[in-house]
């Protein structure tokens, strides 16, 4: 199995871990102790949430 075929099937899961990672690390960062950690979980996140169309974009048709 390719790794392109392989994101496709796992989109759906990385969507849904990524958003709540990045809602986590919002309401996390509404506490003004853990501000920095916060938006860190959140761009983490949108970084999961984003892995397949990023990976797509990157790797390009093969």
């Amino acid at each position: 199995m390719s790794p392109q075929h392989f994101m496709e099937m796992a989109s759906f899961t990385f969507n849904l871990v990524g958003m709540v990672v990045c809602i986590g690390g919002l309401t996390l960062a509404n506490r003004t102790r853990h501000q920095v950690l916060g938006y860190l979980m959140a761009g983490t996140g949108f970084l999961i949430a984003a892995s397949p169309l990023l990976f797509a974009m990157f790797a390009g048709p093969r």
